[in-house]
This record gives structure tokens, sequence and C-alpha cells, in this order.
């Protein structure tokens, strides 16, 4: 058994150490946690040993023993042990005692072994008691734990006695593992070799499956011990697999209150589908939403979550188990399994009755169902840490409560482990108080506290101490290794410093939540140790420390590793190591060298800590910001820049907290390049600006708040570009001399290059005479930004006189063309310079406008910040762009004569002669191009274009011919009168003048009458010469969803609001239609936005296109609106601009039946009629009712109410649930008109919960039963509003001998309680014996609550109210069965389970309501000629439904949907004939057996199977069997939306269903349409291939060639098989094998001359040239020769060409030529590197063939070669030994003569 000194918990062992133990071998059973070290993670035992020292020698024999064995002592024996127990003596006498008691009990064994085999045999079967350790578990164990640690990768789980078990993430559930898997394959996929791990589990978060406390049956995957010297390091892994954790689980050891752990599979409306994992089972488990605990977050229960339920039922089919997760049941002990039949039921978690056999000062002993055994130990006893007085408590032969906690495999007997602790019982986590409140341990004494009086309530010698830690409930222990630092043989109750009542201070070390125990150390060094875990390191503390490593990477120095307690290291990162950067930091730090650090962060899942020894943060007094909480604006503080970026860097804070430092804060002075000034690691003293934790954002300044005040900002703002300051010099560099104004102290900035107008070298000179403190006047400001507070000086004094004399430029709008103006250059390119002048404003300095002698100069001779005086030739103010020139080079450019205009080639005017001539106004003549929607393009020669807009080409209204097509009476080559307006320019369509010619630029030109005709142009219509209400032609230049924008001329465009468009409505409803691209509208201008160059438009008639306003509307108008808003209960629409109102349920059709308000769509335009109109509260009553606004002679079938209307009682009106009240309902009848019905007026029969049958916009019907007092008070009552109402059956009306319909209530084991239909709240009983024609003995294995059923009255007791059914099959033989319909509602039908007797394994299926007998696995083939016949429907049916001659589901649906047996599948096999009788079958509420023929079929078990596309694909055929399209696409579309979106597979198998109907029945346009649906919803390649398949079985040739075609060009990159499947299609369905070998090239382009290329699509084209009847099979030798060529060693590739030669189809084909086969082997055998294994199977197949085909000379041949290949391989296998032999016998004669 090894040592009892362990440090997992106590055991029950003896406070001896065993010999072993002296010797020095280590014992101690300890469960290290990863995230610990080792000293801080010794475990104390948690039980205490038999104090007598018999039991220490029967420990050290125990190996003597079978594991798990009993006790060699009898009871009489046991109770003296006991008795001196109690004394107290030294432990030398009690070991010495113990040695003289063995071996008295030795020989009284010896001696029991001869005379008294009656008393061996009752001392053998006594037990131990034995506690869980880390030596008992082995693979296989069960054990009950909690879940007390998550981390992203594994879960920590609490077992008994102080364990530790681990979870991996992927032995959780199958559902996770297969989803991690998943991902893990998409991120190999995406990210190639270098994805790693986290990368991928990134998206998956344990916390969603798991929450900690949870208690769960765990399976020991395996058990590591890694101890070394002085370190126990001790690993188990455990799973929670339903497969593991219920192994040994049988469908007949489930029964009521049993515990499984279960996986959830899928999330349902009514609960979780569960996977339980039991061995060769098909048992699923069903987890109600109600039954869930409420302690149980539901956001953890989603698929692949695990959770300990507690059975509560047995579905009737015994194929699904109903659970629970409720404490009030799980944790209840009363709800023990007591129907259990074998003991393996009772599995860790499940409560059990034990009968208490013996009783111990250290546990007990018992039994469970008489001889299964099982103890409690000390700690799960309550003796150790509750101090429980276990012999007064329990008495023999008393039964007590327990849970079962553990399993002993490797026990020669079966024994379990129990716990009597209240809080396992109740499957809770242990609580204590505080405040009066209920709390856990761990919020009254966390993880490393400091307890300054533990005081000792009971020693255990040799393991360790309890105490008492001042906690109410919950003790502490102190394992004897952390009692004190020194080593400590045993412990005294009564005597030495640890006695009991004796006082210690403590330090928590940890808490097991199973135990309900607190682990304490006593020891010193664990009291002065600063932190015991990393969870315990405040983030921001300053701590010592001393380096341990210094770490090196590839980029060289890394950072440092540092201690700073004992098992706790922390990263110095580089950038942390020093304020400054260390060129050698090795020499600065060495190991073992103190330092004083201050922690940045802390990660304790990935067991990680940051330090920081920058002095400017460890001596900082600035506070430690960590968290979003602790900020505030203005607060400064110290952090690190981690990235410097082109606009910012970013800081990073103590703990994640991080904030973005804007480049204009990072100083008073202008930064241009950040980097140029900070450093990544550089470490900044920041502001507070602003912060946002939703959005965890925070922005961050280096600027000081408080230095930049009110007087600044107004002399800021103050401050102009031109003005002249001084300033006084504050800091000077290379680049800069940074200065502060003398007037206002703002802080600017003197580029040195600003210093002088001269060279280079005097700028320097300059700036050697510049100091600190020093004045300078004569400052101009070149640049300010008042938002980064910057300001840029010049000192040029050519700016300055600029600036003096107000010439310094700033914006466009200061230049002035020909102006000389005096700049500096900013920057220099190979073709031009930019100069720049103030505010940052530039010019271009072309090459062709500076002198001709800079050209050859490098950089034309000029530098950075050089002074220039430049001229404006060029001013773009539009664009904001200015062009310069050398005032020189300007002057020479302008002498230069002026280059000829462009010749007109061919002009139509001869007049016209170049483009000079085409001024503005100028009267020509144009050729006609093209003709296009909004303009004609012509030209005037063959060199000048030009185009007319169509708006320049009607005068009015009357001209336009077709206003749809204004342009159709012109046609190419027609010449026409044109008159020149400008400049068009064609990259971005804007109107200029006719001096802005380009290469894009083409003729604005008119052809309108009054414009040629007119003897100079007028003036053009621009946007300042629009009035409001003027009417002008316009012409639609574009269509938007709400907008028509159209052009009035070429540069003024307007647009046209929908509801402005028209008078006529039905135009509104599709714009694109009614108004095509450059047609021609009337319109009236509405406003005019001068500001966004906007212009509103009206193309209404006058007298309706004005504002409407609520002043205008009167009742009974019929107005257009606009839907702008949808939902359930009504449609909101838009009169105009102000006016909106909705359109309630009552107003929107004639027949309510068809009143739906999502049947509109947004933005829709609709005609509605003013019903009543509130002006002074701004209400409308809109009704959209045809009779109301198309005409009102239309049928009306529920008539419009409004407050005028004239009701009377008795009128029968409908109307829409306002609201339900606890009065009753209140129904809407139209506007503000509302009807009353009490509750005693809505049914004739009594409605239980009335609610539920009543939601609010539910239709109902109903008759006026009163109008008292104003208020409207109607019936719902059949009776009342129906005139041939048929009153309820009552129990008068009942026979004996009718036939009734019902739906079973409830079902009892003595029979079925039914409710009788269409009855006034009546119910029969029908017993079990008139349920079948055979003995029932239980009515529940028939019938289920909910079931449909026909019965007949057997007896009628009017008297007493009680009503006798029958059910019996006999009592409907009459034929009657056909005249009541039981599936009217609902899915019927009940299977009958066969007799007790019977022996094969029949299953029956409800099919639609049809019960089939299924067939017998045991039954032979050879028993065919006994098969019973079944009706089979195969054209009715759901499985090969034919219509059209197409397979519905392309063959898709997979084999296992077809092996399931499904309630919708009709059998289309023979069953075979029973060779037992078979029992009756009970055909109560049979539907047809041919399966379902009618739609009402159909739509019944599809209730059941919403999610199978077998059944909707076969009720789409049965539609098309009577030729009715619209309805199979209609169910097509249901059965899109029905299926969940998680059945990826039976969404595919509708959808290509769908598309086989089209394909089929459809259009070119439905099929288009379906298929891009389908590959929005599907994996597009897929779907491509289907419906390619579809056209090759359809016939359709062209359009699989199309397909194809596309589906190369698509995927052939990707997926190679497609190009065989096309090239396959065109050799054997199209006869195109000359474009099928084309494919080859194209493939081999597409995809690369790779080796996998060569080897997948070669062997393939070339087997379609031997297979085709098109093929060649010279070109199939040709493609292989090629490969053999390339690859002769791949002997695969000989083999399939040999195949393909010999093939059945090639020679049937056109039988070879023997003699190209045979050669074909015999090159075969002259392969180089071909083995002896290949060889054989060659050479025997050269025979087989030759046997078939050749003679016996040519088998002779086969033979002889085959013989030569032989002796040829072992001759040359030979001669390689012989010359490795030499070579190794002169290598030993070399060695030899070295020695020598």
């Amino acid at each position: 058994m090894g040592s009892l000194k362990r440090k997992e918990g106590p055991d029950g062992s003896s406070a001896s150490k065993s010999k072993r133990a002296k010797s020095g071998e280590t014992t101690k059973d300890t469960k290290i946690d990863s995230n610990k070290d080792a000293k801080q993670l010794k475990t104390p035992a948690v039980a205490k040993p038999i104090t007598t020292p018999v039991v220490t020698v029967l420990k050290d024999e125990e190996p003597l023993f079978p594991r798990g064995g009993g006790s060699v002592l009898t009871p009489l024996e046991q109770k003296q042990i006991s008795i001196q127990a109690k004394k107290d003596v030294l432990f030398e006498e009690a070991k010495k005692g113990g040695k003289e008691d063995t071996a008295a009990r030795s020989k009284k064994k010896r001696k029991s072994k001869i005379e008294e085999p009656a008393t061996k045999s009752k001392d053998e079967d006594s037990v131990k008691i034995e506690s869980l350790n880390f030596k008992r578990l082995v693979k296989g164990s069960l054990v009950l734990g909690t879940i007390c640690g998550i981390s992203p990768l594994e879960i920590a789980v609490a077992l008994p006695n102080n364990l530790i078990g681990h979870v991996p993430i992927t032995a959780i559930s199958e559902s996770l593992t297969q989803r991690l898997q998943a991902l893990q394959a998409n991120g190999e996929k995406g990210d190639g070799e270098e994805s790693g791990d986290e990368n991928n589990l990134d998206d998956i978060d344990i916390n969603l499956f798991v929450h900690l406390g949870q208690y769960v049956r765990a399976y020991v995957v395996s058990t590591i011990d890694e101890s070394v010297a002085g370190k126990t390091r001790r690993h188990i892994e455990l799973s929670l697999y339903p497969a593991h954790a219920n192994s040994g689980l049988s469908e007949q050891d489930i029964v009521l209150n049993s515990t499984l752990m279960a996986s959830v599979v899928s999330v349902e409306d009514h609960g979780f589908v569960m996977d339980i994992g039991i061995s060769d089972s098909q048992l699923k488990g069903f987890l109600p939403r109600k039954q869930l605990d409420p302690s149980i977050p539901e956001e953890t229960v989603q698929p692949g979550s695990v959770l300990l339920c507690i059975v509560t039922g047995k579905a009737a089919s015994g194929k699904v188990v109903q659970l629970s997760t409720l404490v009030d049941r799980l944790g209840n002990p009363k709800h023990f399994p007591a129907e259990a039949t074998t003991i393996d039921t009772f599995l860790p978690g499940t409560a059990a009755e034990v009968l208490v056999s013996e009783v111990h000062t250290h546990g007990l002993v018992g039994k469970v169902m008489g001889h299964l055994d099982v103890t409690a130990d000390i700690v799960h006893s309550g003796s150790g840490p509750d101090g429980a007085d276990l012999v007064n408590q329990y008495k023999v032969g008393s039964r007590v409560k327990a849970r079962v906690i553990c399993n002993f495999p490797t026990a020669n007997k079966p024994k379990l482990g129990i716990s009597l602790l209240p809080h396992v019982l109740s499957l809770k986590p242990k609580t204590t108080t505080k405040d009066g409140q209920e709390v856990l341990p761990t919020d009254v004494l966390a993880h490393s506290a400091i307890i300054q009086e533990c005081r000792v309530e009971r020693v255990e010698p040799g393991i360790g101490l309890y105490v008492n830690v001042g906690v109410e409930g919950v003790s502490g222990f102190v394992h004897i290794s952390r009692v004190k630092d020194g080593k400590i043989d045993t412990l005294f109750e009564n005597s030495g410093p640890y006695k009991i009542g004796s006082v210690h201070p403590g330090r928590v070390v940890g808490y097991n939540s199973f135990d309900g125990v607190y682990l304490l150390s006593l020891e010193k060094s664990v009291l002065e140790q600063p932190f015991l875990r990393i969870e315990d390191i405040p983030i921001g503390a300053v701590v010592s420390g001393q380096v341990e490593k210094l770490v090196v990477n590839t980029q060289g120095f890394g950072g440092l590793i540092v201690k700073i307690a004992e098992g706790i290291s922390g990263l110095v990162p580089e950038m942390h190591v020093s304020d400054v950067h260390l060129q050698h930091p090795e020499k600065k730090f060495r190991e073992g060298m103190k330092v004083k650090a201050r922690v940045l962060s802390t990660n304790p899942a990935r067991h990680q800590v940051r330090l920081t020894l920058k002095k400017t943060l460890v001596n900082s007094d600035a506070p430690a910001i960590k968290s979003y909480d602790e900020l505030a604006v203005g607060m400064q503080a110290f952090g690190t820049i981690v990235a410097v970026l082109q606009h910012g860097a970013i800081v990073q804070f103590y703990g994640q907290l991080r904030g973005f430092l804007p480049v204009s804060e990072m100083s008073e002075a202008y930064i241009h390049d950040p980097k140029e000034h900070f450093r990544v690691g550089q470490t900044v003293s920041i502001y507070v600006l602003s912060f946002d934790p939703e959005v965890a954002r925070l922005i961050v300044s280096c600027k000081d708040p408080s230095a930049f005040g009110l007087e600044k900002q107004l002399a800021l703002k103050k401050l102009q570009v031109g003005d002249v300051v001084s300033a006084k010099v504050t800091q000077k560099t290379e680049d800069d001399v940074f200065v502060e104004l003398i007037d206002s102290s703002l802080k600017a900035i003197l580029p040195v290059g600003h210093l002088t107008d001269k060279s280079v070298n005097k700028t320097q000179a300059a700036l050697k005479r510049i100091h600190v403190n020093q004045t300078l006047t004569e400052l101009v400001v070149l640049e300010k930004n008042e938002g980064r507070r910057s300001i840029i000086l010049s000192h040029k004094p050519s700016l300055v006189q600029a600036g003096k004399e107000g010439k310094l430029i700033s914006t466009v709008d200061d230049a002035r063309l020909g102006e000389q103006v005096p700049g500096f250059v900013r920057n220099i390119t190979a073709s031009a310079a930019f100069v720049q002048f103030g505010s940052k404003l530039t010019a271009l300095l072309p090459k062709s406008l500076m002198p001709q002698d800079w050209h050859d100069k490098p950089n034309f001779g000029l530098h950075k910040y050089q002074s220039l005086l430049v001229k404006i030739t060029s001013i773009d103010k539009e664009l904001g762009r200015l062009v310069v020139a050398i005032p020189s080079a300007a002057d020479q450019e302008s002498k230069k004569p002026e280059k000829p205009a462009d010749q007109a080639v061919n002009p139509l005017d001869e007049t016209v002669t170049t483009m000079a001539d085409l001024t503005i106004g100028k009267l020509t003549k144009a050729r006609v191009r093209a003709v296009k929607e909004t303009q004609l393009n012509v030209e005037i020669a063959d060199n000048i274009q030009g185009r007319i807009d169509v708006s320049q080409i009607f005068d009015k209204w009357e001209d336009i011919p077709d206003p749809r097509r204004p342009l159709k009476r012109f046609k190419p080559k027609d010449i026409i009168d044109v008159r020149v307006l400008g400049i068009h320019d064609a990259r971005n369509h804007r109107f200029l003048p006719i001096t802005h010619r380009s290469s894009h630029a083409v003729l604005e030109l008119s052809a309108k009458p009054s414009d040629v005709q007119a003897p100079s142009l007028p003036e053009p219509l621009s946007l300042e010469k629009i009035e409001v209400g003027s009417t002008h032609l316009a012409f639609v230049n574009n269509v938007a969803s709400n907008y028509l924008w159209v052009n009035l001329s070429p540069n003024v465009r307007g647009r046209i609001s929908a509801m402005e468009a028209s008078n006529d409505l039905s135009k509104l409803a599709n714009l694109e239609r009614s108004f095509p691209i450059g047609c021609a509208l009337k319109v009236r201008v509405l406003s005019v936005d001068k500001e966004k160059s906007r212009v509103d438009l009206s193309a209404r008639t006058p007298g309706a296109s004005h504002e409407l306003t609520w002043d205008m509307i009167e009742q009974g108008m019929v107005l257009p609106a606009k839907v702008t808003k949808i939902n359930d209960r009504q449609v909101i629409v838009k009169l105009s601009e102000s006016v909106a109102g909705p359109v309630h349920l009552p107003d929107l059709a004639d027949d309510y039946d068809e009143a739906n308000p999502l049947s509109h769509s947004k933005f829709e335009i609709v005609r509605v009629a003013v019903v009543e109109v509130d002006k002074s509260n701004k209400k409308l009553r809109l009704s959209m009712r045809p009779s109301r606004v198309l005409n009102s002679s239309l049928p009306i079938k529920d008539r419009e109410i409004t407050k005028n209307t004239k009701l009377q009682v008795g009128d029968i009106i409908r109307g829409f649930v306002k609201n339900v009240s606890d009065k009753g309902l209140f129904v809407n009848l139209g506007g503000d008109v509302v009807a009353l019905v009490k509750i005693k007026n809505l049914s004739d029969s009594y409605l239980k919960d009335w609610k539920e049958h009543f939601q609010v916009d539910q239709l109902v019907k109903g008759r006026i039963i009163s109008l008292a007092d104003g208020r409207i008070e109607m019936s719902l009552k059949q009776s009342v509003v129906e005139k041939d109402y048929v009153p309820p059956i009552t129990i008068s009306d009942l026979k004996e001998g009718q036939t009734v319909t019902g739906k079973v209530r409830k079902v009892e084991e003595f029979g079925a309680f039914i409710d009788i239909d269409g009855s006034d709240r009546l119910s029969g009983l029908c017993h079990r014996s008139e349920m079948a024609d055979r003995m029932v003995q239980d009515a529940r294995t028939l019938y289920n609550e909910g079931d449909r059923v026909k019965a007949r009255v057997l007896k009628v007791d009017v008297e007493n109210k009680r009503i006798n059914l029958g059910l019996k099959p006999s009592y409907f033989k009459d034929g009657d069965e056909d005249d009541v319909d039981v599936d009217s509602d609902s899915d019927a039908g009940a299977a009958l389970n066969g007799g007790a007797d019977s022996d094969s394994d029949e299953e029956m299926s409800d099919i639609g309501g049809a019960l089939v007998v299924g067939e017998s696995d045991d039954e032979s083939d050879e028993e065919k000629d006994s098969d019973i016949e079944m009706t089979e429907a195969p054209e009715e049916g759901l499985i090969g439904l034919e219509a059209g001659g197409f397979d519905w589901a392309a063959a898709n649906l997979d084999a296992d949907d077809h092996g399931n047996a499904d309630v919708a599948e009709v059998p289309s096999k023979k069953a075979k004939k029973r060779r037992e009788p078979q029992g009756i079958v009970d055909k109560t509420a049979e539907l047809d057996v041919n399966g379902p023929q009618t739609a009402s079929d159909f739509e019944r078990l599809l209730l059941g199977q919403p999610d199978s596309s077998e059944l909707w694909i076969a009720y789409m055929a049965s539609q098309m069997q009577v030729n009715d399209l619209s309805s199979a696409r209609q169910i097509a579309e249901r059965a899109l939306k029905t299926i969940n979106i998680r059945e990826e597979t039976e969404k595919l198998n509708v959808w290509i269903a769908y598309l086989n109907l089209e394909v089929a029945y459809g259009t070119d346009e439905t099929v288009q349409e379906v298929f891009k649906r389908a590959c929005t919803y599907n994996d597009d390649r897929e779907v491509h291939e289907r419906l390619a398949s579809i056209y090759i079985q359809s016939g359709k040739y062209k359009e699989a060639e199309d397909l194809f075609e596309k589906i190369v060009k698509k995927y052939g990159s990707e997926a190679p098989h497609v190009w065989y499947n096309y090239a396959h299609f065109l050799h054997t369905k199209s006869n195109k094998p000359e474009q099928a070998r084309a494919l080859l090239k194209r493939a081999t382009q597409v995809l690369g001359n790779t080796k996998d290329t060569y080897l997948y699509l070669l062997p393939k084209f070339a087997a379609l040239e031997f297979r085709s009847p098109n093929g060649d099979r010279e070109q199939g030798r040709t493609l292989f020769e090629k490969l053999l060529a390339t690859y002769p060693k791949r002997f695969d590739l000989w083999n399939q060409l040999l195949d393909l030669e010999t093939s059945a189809s090639s020679v049937a084909k056109n039988p070879a030529d023997p003699s190209v086969i045979r050669d074909l082997f015999e090159r075969g055998t002259k392969v180089k590197g071909l083995r002896p294994r290949q060889a054989k199977a060659w050479f025997r197949r050269w025979a087989q063939w030759e046997e078939k085909f050749g003679d016996a000379k040519s088998r002779e041949k086969v033979s002889a070669k085959a013989q030569e290949w032989a002796r040829a391989k072992a001759a040359a296998t030979g001669k390689a030994l012989e010359d490795q032999g030499q070579e190794e016998g002169e290598s030993s004669g070399a060695e030899e003569e070295g020695e020598e």
C-alpha cells in the first residue's frame, strides 16, 4: 500500500511511518497543480487513520492481501482493538504491540484455515475502509468531482480527498471535439502550416460549455507520476465523454433516479437532445427546458455541453430517456434508484440507501442492495473535518442516505466509496454564513490569507492536523509536511507543540471545493512569503527580485527572468530593462543579481508575469492605472510606447490597458513624423484627454492641459498667417529652433532652412549665431494649426517683406494670374519642383517653365527651403491647383510663336478649318455618329467630336414624338444644325468653358430650334435662373429606389421624389420600368437649394403637386402614399413630408382573410383613402380597401365599421383581437370601435387556460349581443354565431355501440382516459382489458398522452356520469373504420409491442398511422419463399417517387437516411414471415397503408418531420402527378423555409429537387433564378455540378456544356476533377472527343505542370480514350507513354495501362493486338527498381493472360522470363552483399592496422 504519509488527503491509514518510508523512498501521494510551484502545491491528507498499532503492521503487510480485500479480524477482535485505540500510549509501544498482535492474528488465521472454514468465509467478507488516493486511481476509475478551474485548453476538477484532475478541451464531449477539429482544419487550410492551435481555438470559449461548481462524473484516462527528489509531480487526466463516464451501464441498468452524464447534441424548442453514450444501444436522452435547473446558466447549455442528469422516466418506445437537472430532484438523496436490478446502476453521483454494517471512529461500512460493499472514509463520513461522532450517530443495522463518489476497479469484489457530507448529498457547493448571508468559503477566506489563530481540533498522527479557522462549518487541514519548515515524524494528541487546543498562525494554501476543507500551512517560510500564486501579485506593486536568467533570442538580448517569490518568476522585456537603450545589457545584469522591479501585468491562465526595471516607473509616485474604472480626465500617469504609427503612438499602461497618443498631442511644437521624436520602449508622461470603456478607447496627451489657458487660446486664434512677430529662443537643434512668442508666450518652431534666403552654408552659419534666450525679430507666421496648437515661423527676408506688404499668399483665392510672388522649395522630383507659400499652399513648377540651363543640373540646381521668386501662370480654383514659372523662363515662353491650332479633317462646314474656329455660339453642322438614351454623339469633322444632350434638342413638350424614347427619330449619319455651347469633359461629365480643352474633352452642342434660329447664343439655363413654380422639360438620367434624377440642361440636374413622379400610382410601383433612362417628363420646380446645387421637382399635375399639409386633408380623399414601415399589426404610410399615418388591419382589405401587412413592402407606392381625420390631434384613419380606393361596387365580405356606423344587436361581424385582459377579449372592429367579449361568451365548451387560445391580432367572428350605454358587447360562442350550429355531445346523447373519436388525456397502468371529440368535456375510461384482443399487462405500453384514437361506447352510466369505452380492433371489423377521420388534426396511430413470449426482434414503426412489421434480423435469405407480401405504393410512397421521368432527389439522399427507420418511410421491402404466431396488430386510427395519398396526409406527416427532405420531395412529386406546377413550387419554397438551418444536407436535397423541377417543367429564367439562390445558400461548386448532372439526365446537352465551361473557368484551378467530368461528358454524351482532348492542355495550363496534376489527370484522360465509344486507343497509349517516360518506376501506371489494354470494354470495342500486350508485359519486367513482390504479381498476371489468349510456347516463354528475372535479381543481390562485405573487411583491416 505504500507509506501512509500522504499529501492528497487522509485515507484512514495508520499514523506510523512504514519502514520503506524510513529508508528514504518517496511515497507521498501528491496532486500537483501546474499553476503552482512544487512546495506550494503539497496538499494535506484529509482522513484519520486507525490509531492502533495492529493496523500499522497490517498496512505494511497489505500487499500480501488482494487489493480491496477484507480484514482478517473477527468482530470481537475489532471491538477489542477499538477499545485499545482509545488509550494514550507512546508511539513505540504501539508499534511493538502491533507486531505482537499481528503475529497473534496470523496464528489465528492459520488455525482458522484448518478448524473453522465458516469463520474464514466470514472474515474474508469483512470490508476495509479505504480512501481514494492517487495509487488507487487507475485507468477506468469513475469518480465524482466538481469543476474548480477553467482555462482556455482544459478544465480542473476537484476530486475527493484533495485530488485534482484535469480534463483536456478535447475530452469534454464528442460534439465539442468535432467542432474543434473542424476549426483546426479550417485554420490549417487558411493559414498553412504556421497556423497554431491557439489561433483556431480562440473561437471556442470553454466557459460556454461548463461552469464553476458544476458536479460531474469523470472517467480516469491516465495517471502519470513524474515525481523527483524533493518535488512531487502527479497528473490525473480525466474524460467527461458520456461514453466514458457512463461506462459499465447497459439499457437495463438505466432506471428511475439513476444518474447519467449526458452531452447536448442539439437545442430544440422544448428542450435538449442528449447523448448518453450507452454502448451497443441507440438509446438517447431528452432534457426538457422545464427540467433545466435555474442555477445552470442557459448560455452554457449548447451543443457540446455536458451535464450530470437524473433519469425521470423512459418513453413508451423505450428509445428515449427523460432527464432532469433540477437540484430538488438530482440533489435529493431520497431519489435513489429503488428499482435497480443490478449493482452497475450505482455509479458515482448516484444516491443510495445504505445499510450500515460496521461503524468506526474513522469511517463506516455498509451495503447497498444487500451485497454491494460501500465505505465512507474519515473525510466523507464527517468524522475528520466536521468532528462527527460516528459511533453514536450511526448504528449497525440502520439505513442512511448517501451518495456514491467513486469506485475501486482493482478490488476483488465490487466496492464503492460514498459520502455522507451534506453538500455532496445535495450536490450543492458548501457554504458558510457571513453577515447573515450564505457565501462560499473562498469569499470568507481567500487563497493566501493569513489566519493569526488556528486552533487544533483533531490530531491524526502521521497525517496532519484538523484546525478551527474561525469560519462556521468549514474546518482547515494542515498536512504533516506543512506543519513546520523542518521534518516532523509524527504528531501527538496530548503532547507536543501541536497538541489538541494549541493555537498557531497559518496561511491558506488552497481549498478543496469537493471535500469542503481549507488547506493550510503553518510553515514560517510560507507565512513570510510575499506571494504564493500569480493571482496574489497586485498589478503595479513594487517587488524585490533576483535575476535568474538572461533571455537570448534570434534578435539577440530579449529580456530578463526575475524571481520574485518561491516558484514565481517574471519576464522583464527588453524594452523595460532600462529607461535608455542598453548596448550591452549582459554586462549590467548578472545571474543572482538583486533588483527592484514593478509589476506591469499578470496572466494566471498562461502563468505569465511582466515586470519593468525602468527607474521612471519603479520610482514613480503616479498612480498605476490598469483599468478604465481608475481613469479620470486630466489624470497624469506614466506609460510606455509600444508602437509608433504615422498618426500617433500606442501607449501601454499597467495590465491590459492601452491608450492612443495622437501626433497632435505629442508636443506643443509641430511634429511631422512621430518616429523622428519617439521610439518603442520610451517612457512618457501623459495626461488623460478622454476615454470610453464601452468601446475600449483611451486618448492621451503629452501636453500639460494647464499650460495652455484661455488667454493663449485667444492669442492663437487672433494670430494670422503673414503676421510679423518677435520671439525668444528656448531650444536649438540641428533641424529646428524652438521659440516662444514675446507677446503671447505661444510656442513656435523656426525651421533651420527658414533662417535666411541664402545658401545652405550661410544658413548653417546663421544657426551658429543663434543661442538660447536670444530674442529674434522680423519673424513671419508661415503656418498655423489651432487643432495641434502648432505655429511655424520663417526668418527669410523675402517672406518677411511679403508679410509686411500683405503679399504672402496662403490660399488659391489670394493668387493672381501673372503676379510674381515669393516662396520656397518644398520638394523636388525628376520632372518638377514644388514651391510652397503660406498655410502649406503649394504650386507646381514644371521643368518646362524653368530656365534651360537648370535642366541639366542635379535637382535643377535647387535645394529644399531655397527661396524662389515665381510667376503664377495657371490657377484652378476648383481643384486648388497653381502652376508657376521662373519669371525669366515665363517671358521666353510668351515670346515663342503660337502653335497653329489643330486642323479640321473633312469638316462638314467649310467655315471650320481649325479648332480655333469653333468659338462659343458658333453655328455649324454635325453628323450623328451614335444615338444613346440621353445624348447624341456627333462629329463636326473627322477629328472633332461633340455631343448633344437630350435636354438641348427640344423646346416644347409637343415637339417630342415619343416621351419614352425622345431620340427615337434620329439615325446615324443624319446631318443636323448645331450651335457650340462649350466643352464637355468626358472624365467627370462637367460642362466647361471653351478654353478648358483637354484630351478628354468633347464639344458641348445644342440643336434646339430656339438656339439654332437665334441670331446669337441665348444665355444657357443655370441654377440661378430657376424659380420655384416654373415648368421645364426634364429627361431621366438615373433611377434610384426613391428618386428620379433628371437633367434640365447639360449643367443643371434635379430630382423627383417617387411620389411626385406621376399621378398614375400604377407607374410608381416600378420606377425603373415606368421611367426608362432618357424618357421625357414635364416637371414643376418645388424648391431650389443653391448651396447643395439641388433642385426638387414634381411631374404631377399642377393642381396636385402642392405639398400636402394637415389643413388640406379632408375625409374621403384618395391620395398616393409611400409605405415607410411595416409590422404585424399595421402599415405606416407617408402622404407627404409632414403627413403620415397608419393603415390598421381592418382597413387593409375588404376580406379580412386577405388582410396581411407583410404582403406590402417598404417604399411601395399605394393608394389610400382618408376615412377619418382629427386635425387637432393630427390623427388619421386611412384605408387601403379596394372598395374605397378603386371602385365602391367591388364585393365586400367584411364591411367597414366607423364611429358613425349603426350597429344592431344580432349583427354578425368579424374583427381582430386588440387586447387579451383578465376580463376577456377586446376586439377591434375598425378605427376606434372596440367590442368586449366576456370570458363567459368566448366558447360553448370549457376552456381551462382560455388565454392560450387567443392572441393579439387574431381574427375572430362574433355576434353583437348588447349595445347598452354605448358599449358594444359580442359573443364568440358557436351556438350564438352559427345558424347550423350543432350542440356538443352530452352524456345522454351517447348510446352503447356508438363509435366515437377522441384524444388520450391520461394513461395509467389499468387503462386510459379519453376525451371524446365534439362533446361538452366528456371523458371516458378504456380499461386495459378492452384495449386489444390479447391480454394487456400495462396500458402505458400501448398509448401515450395526446394519441388520437377511435373507440366504441361499451357502457354509459348517466347517473354516475361514467362512460366505458373499448379500443379492440375486433370492434371495428364491420367496415366502419372509414367512417371517422381520427387524424384530422394530428398524427395518429399506436404501435402494439409484441407479447412477452416473442423471441424475435420485431420492430413496428408508425408510418403516418399505418403499422408495419419490420424484417427480422435472425431470418435467413432461404426463407424468402414464405415472405408475406406487404402492400407497396411505388408511385405514391416516399421512396422511389417519380414524376415526369426524372429523379427528384437527384441521387443526393444519403445512404444513412435510406437506412434509418423513420416515421416518414413507407416500406418497400417484403417483411419476412415470423416463426412465432404474430400478435394482433392494433389498427386504431390507421392511415392508408399505401403511404400518404393526399395533401392532408403529407401535411400530417410533415408536422412530425419538418426537416425530412425526402418527405418534402415526395410531396412535390405528388403535386406534379396532377400537373400542378405552382403548388410544387410553393411546397419547395415552404420546405426551404421550414427545414432547420443546421440540416444543410436536407436543404441541399430540396434545392436539387427544385432544380430538377424547373429543368423539367420551368423556363430558362426560372431555372437560373432557382440556381442563383441555391448557389447563395449552399456550396457553390456542388450546386454547379449537380445542375450539370441534371442537364445531362434531362438530355439538355447544350446547357450542360455551357455550364461545364463556367465550372472549369470558375473552379478549374482548385478542383482538378471538374476537368475530367467535362471531358467525360464530351466523350460519352456530346460526341466531341477532339474538344475533350483540348481540355487536357487547358487543364495543365490552369493547374500547372506539377507532378500531382500529371498523375491525376493524364491517366483519367487516357482511360477515356480506351473506354469512350468515341475514343482513340492510340491517343490513350501516347498519354501513358508520356507518363511512363517521366515516372518509369511508378508501377501502378504500368498496371493501369495493362488494365485498359486487356479490359473487356476495350477488347469488345476493338480487340487489341496480342503482340502489343505481350510487349507491354515484357517492358514491365525491365523496369528498374522492380520489387520481387511486384514482379511476382506481374509474371502471374502475364501467365494468366497467356493461359487465356496464348499457346504452350508463349506460356513457356513467360516461365523462362520469370526464372531469368529471378536469377538476375539474385545475382545483383549477391554482388551487392559481396561488395558490402569487402568494404567491411577493408574497414576492419584498417582498424587493426591502426591498433598495431
